[in-house]
């Protein structure tokens, strides 16, 4: 019983502070899912592909590092929005 009239005693602002916190986690979070799994895909068709034709490995190995950084640019817009999901 001590400890519910513990947590029940708070300061003003208090569980809005620790909701926020939790609310960004949840959106970074929930946006780290899409890059992992498109980087995941990237790299998956790009050995596909240089296992198919293996004289065309550089091209490939080049767009698929362009690949990997246009689908990591949608983590840090997450990290961003969790900034701003604070206020």
């Amino acid at each position: 019983m001590e400890l519910l009239q513990v947590l029940a005693q708070q300061e003003p602002g208090e569980l809005a502070e620790g909701l926020t916190a939790v609310g960004r986690g949840i959106v970074y979070g929930a946006a780290a899912i899409g890059p992992g799994i498109g980087i995941g895909i990237v790299v998956g068709n790009a050995i596909t592909a240089m296992a198919r034709q293996p004289e065309s490995a550089g091209m490939v190995r080049t767009t698929m590092f362009l690949g990997i950084a246009f689908t990591e640019a949608l983590a840090l817009f997450g990290f961003v929005l969790s900034f701003i999901v604070a206020g």
